[in-house]
């Protein structure tokens, strides 16, 4: 048995199935997602996702999914599965007899005397979905059909039935061309032997995503159903059905699935899972290298990318990834100012921390390698540009103070990573000087000295470290204050403070960074990361559920966040060194559970604040798998 597999009683139980997703990405932005039973519980689900530039910046939901029906002696059995008012149908996933990942999603059907495995796969450098059914076991001549539901929608959309769309098919070898609007690449749908493709335009109406109906949103759409293929298959047969934007050569299907597999990471154990999720966040399209933040839902987000480029690259050996990446981040820099999310037309300039991310990562590339010379000779009169702009003043009001610390903000934005925003304004709105604001300021000038010598930064340095001490801490309270706004200042136990006590240049004695990481340890930690507001606070929520502004007003005010571990860990492992190995590893080890729920074989954005801290928000999350293998790091290093 492979390392992720599900049973017959697991996969009829739809209870728990459904509460099981896979992602698959490729190196161009495509990804392939559903349930574990292949039922789409999402708007954002589908066998074929694909960028679709010319229409905006986001992903289009082009093939949703496909029936499959398996035809003996005249019976039909059908094996897909959809959900509609008050019922599942058809209700294929009966005849399920196991799912395994290994090397890729692959389904078991047992029908009658027929065994047909179904294998799921993405092209690395196309965008083309393939699926291989191959028939193990038949006692009678066999036939398939597939029939391909369309959407050809932006996947924050759903799709309606209209008259817009254009119906007809052209031909395409083994198979047929649909282009349903004319601003959309066409689709092309192949089979990898000749089959017959049947016309038989119609609309299925009123497809349920349950997981939007939870979320409250809009949760029902049509999609349309051009017809179906039907081909012979014999015992021991492989036929490939593909979907992809531009035509597939039906001969060299079978040795391009083969080879795809060969490029597969075994996800054969917990670490060589998170390896291969690693690689599905990278984006290779248009020339720019990027890291998508998060799978189904995200683009690239500043922040993000700084904090995960590391985990994500630099712990599997690959420097220059990394180097790519933030090459093309930096084509993106206004004044001081990363995007927040997005890049070109498309940006969001509001973060205030993400240039701050941009000095640590480059610090981690030179941990990792050794190559200083690098980082000199492409960043230097960036890192300084970033410093002078937070000194000079810039948007969103973020300035230096005279006693050098950084404040910044507006009521109607949030600058910091705790930027839910709802009707009401920022949930979290920390305006003024936030901790890890502070820490990251530090760090960023004392690093700039390293890399330039220039004495100028590391005097402000010194200003600032004593500003931050007489402003931030209390021997009182036995912590730093999250955020302080002049004579106001917010104690409320959050983990920003812990960047205080992890960043390569510390402003804190080894005393306040364990007073610190004991009150972490003892109100913010749990099995799946770190709480973003102790249980004890009066705004704690240890739920994350119902609609938007429900959720945003738990996303960080309690909801447990994986990334955070990374840096607990990192200033625990500073502080306490072999003596925390065993601790640190525990910590690890308890993900092992996680990779056969939710986002199967990867870590998820969030868990609930309160156990059994479900996992929750998109299914993989590019900074918690990155921080989870740099942890791995850390602790082979000591």
């Amino acid at each position: 048995m492979s390392y992720i597999h599900f049973d017959k009683t697991q996969l009829i139980n739809l209870n728990y199935s459904l509460d099981r997703e896979i992602i698959r990405t490729n190196r161009s932005g495509t990804y392939t997602s559903t349930t574990i039973i292949g039922c789409n519980t999402r708007k954002y689900h589908g066998l074929l996702v694909v960028p679709q530039p010319q229409i905006d910046s986001q992903n289009h939901v082009m093939l949703s999914t496909v029936h499959e029906t398996v035809i003996q002696r005249g019976a039909s059995f059908n094996l897909g599965i959809s959900k509609f008012p008050g019922n599942y149908s058809p209700r294929g996933h009966k005849y399920l007899e196991d799912f395994d990942s290994e090397p890729i999603p692959k389904l078991t059907y047992r029908v009658g005397g027929v065994l047909l495995q179904k294998e799921l796969i993405l092209d690395t450098n196309r965008d083309r979905v393939m699926i291989r059914y191959t028939l193990l076991e038949a006692h009678s001549p066999t036939k398939i059909r597939i029939q391909p539901f369309l959407a050809f929608r932006g996947y924050h959309n759903l799709m309606k039935a209209n008259d817009d769309i254009n119906k007809n098919a052209e031909k395409a070898p083994c198979g047929v061309k649909f282009q349903l609007y004319p601003q959309y690449d066409p689709l092309f749908l192949q089979l990898s032997k000749k089959g017959e493709f049947v016309s038989n335009p119609d609309w299925y109406f009123n497809i349920e995503y349950i997981q939007e109906r939870e979320r409250g949103y809009e949760y029902q759409e049509d999609l349309f159903v051009p017809g179906y293929f039907e081909f012979d298959i014999a015992k021991g047969e492989s036929v490939i059905f593909s979907a992809g934007l531009a035509e597939a050569d039906p001969a060299t299907r079978q040795n391009a699935f083969e080879k795809e597999i060969a490029r597969r990471i075994p996800r054969n154990n917990f670490e060589n899972c998170l390896r291969n999720s690693a690689g599905q966040f990278i984006r290779r399209r248009d020339g720019d290298v990027r890291i998508i933040a998060g799978y189904p839902w995200f683009g690239w987000w500043g922040r993000d990318t700084f904090l995960a480029a590391p985990g994500l690259t630099l712990s599997g050996g690959d420097r220059d990834t990394f180097l790519e990446i933030m090459d093309s981040m930096t084509k993106d820099l206004k004044g001081p100012l990363f995007p927040n999310i997005g890049s070109g037309d498309y940006t969001n300039m509001t973060s205030m921390d993400a240039p701050l991310w941009f000095f640590w990562s480059l610090q981690q590339y030179i941990t990792y390698t050794g190559d200083k010379k690098t980082i000199i000779d492409r960043y230097l009169g960036k890192l300084r540009g970033i410093i002078e702009g937070y000194k000079a003043g810039t948007e969103f009001n973020i300035h230096m103070l005279e006693n050098g610390l950084i404040w910044g903000g507006q009521p109607d934005v949030a600058l910091t990573w705790m930027d839910a925003i709802t009707p009401d304004g920022p949930v979290t709105p920390r305006i003024g000087c936030p901790v890890e604001i502070q820490a990251l300021w530090y760090n960023a000038l004392c690093f700039y000295h390293e890399l330039s010598g220039e004495e100028e930064y590391l005097t402000l340095a010194a200003r600032v470290k004593e500003s931050f001490q007489r402003e931030f801490w209390s021997w009182d309270y036995g912590y730093l204050a999250d955020v302080v706004d002049g004579e106001e200042k917010d104690w409320s136990i959050r983990p920003n403070m812990i960047f205080a006590t992890s960043l390569p240049y510390t402003m804190l004695s080894e005393e306040k960074s364990d007073l610190i990481l004991e009150i972490v340890k003892s109100k913010l930690l749990t099995s799946r990361g770190l709480r973003s507001l102790s249980p004890d606070d009066p705004g704690y929520k240890g739920y994350y559920f119902g609609n938007q502004i429900s959720r945003d007003n738990a996303y960080h005010n309690g909801t447990v966040w994986a990334w955070l571990l990374g840096h607990f860990v990192e200033g625990y492992l500073k502080l306490h060194g072999k003596a925390a190995k065993n601790f640190v590893e525990k910590i690890i080890k308890g993900f092992d559970g996680v990779m056969t729920q939710y986002g199967v074989g990867t870590i998820a954005e969030i868990y609930d604040g309160d156990p059994p801290h479900r996992p929750k928000g998109s299914l993989s999350q590019a900074w918690s798998v990155a921080e989870l293998l740099r942890m791995m790091d850390l602790v082979k290093r000591i």
